[in-house]
């Protein structure tokens, strides 16, 4: 299910490029007069190539849908730019950037339930975005609308009824065919498939392969199934506390991943022909208002020292365009099981808690 390449693309060749970008919200929460800020994007950069799957894994909070979200051009980026084919999207006037928005890219949202209108008919959920772009005739509109449902699988039969009437599947479908009616470069799902019935799922999965192998899209796949991440992707983004802490090619993440919390992550999901036990982390995930000084991380990292708290690493690439920002990385040839003594034994206690199972 992984894709071709385990290059990264470059700017000149990058269908999206996003450079040191931040997200920084208000939030209010020491009263009245007291606003902080949350930090949910931190010096993130990275590239989509055409054709290719970048998946994005993390736990909640770290970042994930805010990413997919100036990926798409409906979050402004606090600071930092996002560029579509080497133009910054923001830099636009106005009106090109709706039309390279609306027409170029487009989203998957995690419920089909809240982003279909319940009142509209399907096929005017669907000849809705064809209407706002003006594409084609009427008629040339309606046949879009059979052609994107016969795309996604869906029966002609179901044109006329109400998203309310259709199986969650069945709305997801939908959804997935609204975003394509415009033949976009680049389709971003975010956590397609977390409201799904789980027999139901593998379904939307593979459909969306199909699709991406069929028109040649290009697919950010944000979910927190990590196995599934890494079976559908090219490469895969891990983030945490807002900040993108490694990128490497899907074959290598699972046991050649170099940033402890990659190693943790995926050392959490059940493994029913090789168990192992997961890699034991301390405390909770850390405040997005006030994050740790350094490398958010060292907070529950069984390699954390002083280093860790006096600055956030740079990032190192290897070869094989594995980059990661450790100051201690893993081994790469380090085994799971391994790492679990390592950590058990640098807590020094039975008691500690482990990264909750995604």
């Amino acid at each position: 299910m992984t894709a071709t390449t385990d290059r990264q693309p470059d700017a000149t060749t990058a269908l999206m490029t996003v450079t040191d970008t931040h997200v920084v919200f208000p939030a209010r929460t020491g009263g009245l007069f007291r606003s902080d800020r949350v930090h949910a994007l931190t010096g993130a950069s990275l590239t989509v190539a055409p054709g290719e799957t970048v998946g994005i894994v993390g736990e909640s909070g770290c970042g994930k849908s805010t990413l997919a979200r100036v990926l798409i051009g409906v979050q402004r980026p606090t600071s930092g730019t996002v560029a579509h084919r080497g133009r910054d999207l923001w830099a636009m006037p106005p009106a090109e950037r709706r039309v390279t928005v609306g027409t170029r890219l487009g989203m998957v949202f995690q419920d089909p339930s809240t982003a279909l209108n319940r009142r509209m008919p399907i096929r005017r959920v669907l000849r809705d975005p064809l209407d706002v772009h003006r594409r084609g005739t009427p008629a040339q509109r309606d046949e879009r609308v059979r052609e994107l449902m016969s795309l996604v699988g869906l029966p002609a039969s179901l044109a006329d009824a109400l998203p309310g009437q259709l199986s969650g599947g069945q709305r997801q479908r939908v959804a997935i065919a609204r975003a394509l009616a415009l033949e976009p470069e680049l389709l971003i799902a975010d956590e397609p498939t977390s409201a799904l019935d789980v027999s139901v799922r593998a379904q939307i999965l593979n459909l969306l392969l199909d699709l991406r192998e069929r028109l040649g899209l290009a697919l950010v796949f944000v979910s927190h199934d990590i196995q599934t991440v890494r079976r559908m992707s090219d490469r895969v983004i891990t983030m945490y506390l807002g900040r993108i802490v490694e990128e490497a090619p899907a074959a290598r993440v699972t046991a050649h991943a170099r940033h402890p919390y990659t190693r943790a992550l995926f050392s959490a999901t059940p493994g029913l022909l090789d168990p192992i036990q997961p890699i034991p982390l301390v405390g909770p995930l850390p405040s997005a208002i006030r994050p740790p000084s350094g490398c958010p991380f060292r907070t529950r990292c069984w390699k954390a020292d002083d280093a860790c708290a006096a600055s956030m690493p740079d990032f190192v690439t290897d070869e094989r365009d594995h980059r990661y920002r450790c100051h201690h990385p893993v081994p790469g040839d380090e085994s799971t099981s391994g790492l679990v003594q390592q950590a058990r034994a640098a807590r020094g206690a039975p008691s500690v808690t482990s990264l909750e199972r995604t």
